[in-house]
């Protein structure tokens, strides 16, 4: 059978370059997502990227023993015939089982299993977890470069106190979603996509130590846009990280600041 059915099988957290392998190894692989935390991509946008995707229900599936989830899930539900996983995939009840028991055991049942290895970057192998603290350290730019695409996320405009507009950089609030890292706090360049037309900006991340909010924020100036963005969802994509958040003694002297760090990027 040389079209046959193929599942790609593994945590997808982001995407990242080394899951790619695994989920572009089959022409029309169905990816099946195990444990559904994005934390470096939301679903919302993992959804747009990847509508063959298929969400598992972890906390059945992680209690299964191998043939459970062989049977019932891999052939019954998805319908393998072709299997594609990554060389450190572990399931089933205590994570017992490895993706070379899963060759084993699918092999018997007529069905093919590629096992990938593992994807260097910086002499170490790119992983989720090696990501996140990439983007908690404020190291976006080595994180997109394990991602394979900037940093990114969505949510709606929210009415801010509108300070920024009183001196010319007006911005749009934003609070971060709840399941993605933290970025470290700070002032990052970065780009923001309105209905679909991408725009530089760049974007503070935090509580703004000279009028604290409650709770973190994002606040991105757009450059040359003019418009009114409340209740509507915007992406941004963290480029690079510029600097620390500061405490400022006057509008004025944020101001000044701000005109440096536009100046830095464009």
């Amino acid at each position: 059978m040389t079209n046959r059915k193929a599942v790609a099988l593994g945590d997808f957290d982001g995407m990242h370059l080394a899951h790619k392998t695994v989920a572009t190894g089959a022409k029309d692989v169905t990816i099946y997502c195990v444990n559904n935390r994005f934390s470096l991509l939301q679903k919302s946008i993992f959804e747009q990227r990847y509508p063959n995707a298929v969400f598992a229900d972890f906390d059945t599936i992680k209690n299964m023993t191998a043939d459970e989830f062989v049977d019932e899930i891999l052939i019954g539900k998805l319908g393998a015939e072709m299997l594609l996983c990554g060389y450190n995939f572990r399931f089933g009840k205590g994570a017992k089982w490895t993706a070379f028991d899963l060759r084993k055991m699918l092999e018997k049942r007529d069905v093919w299993v590629r096992i990938l290895e593992h994807l260097d970057y910086d002499n170490e192998p790119i992983s989720s977890s090696r990501i996140r603290a990439c983007i908690a350290n404020g190291e976006v730019d080595k994180a997109s470069k394990m991602l394979g695409y900037n940093f990114t996320f969505e949510s709606p405009v929210e009415h801010g106190d509108e300070r920024g507009r009183t001196i010319g950089f007006p911005t749009v609030n934003q609070h971060l979603p709840s399941s993605l890292v933290q970025p470290k706090f700070g002032v990052y360049q970065s780009c923001v996509t309105v209905d679909g037309v991408r725009y530089n900006a760049f974007t503070n991340i935090g509580i703004r130590p000279s009028w604290q909010v409650d709770e973190p924020i994002c606040e991105s100036h757009i450059f040359d846009f003019n418009g009114d963005l409340y209740g509507k969802t915007v992406r941004v994509e963290l480029i690079k990280y510029l600097r620390e958040e500061k405490h400022f003694s006057s509008v004025q002297e944020l101001k000044e600041q701000l005109i440096y760090d536009k100046s830095s990027i464009v």
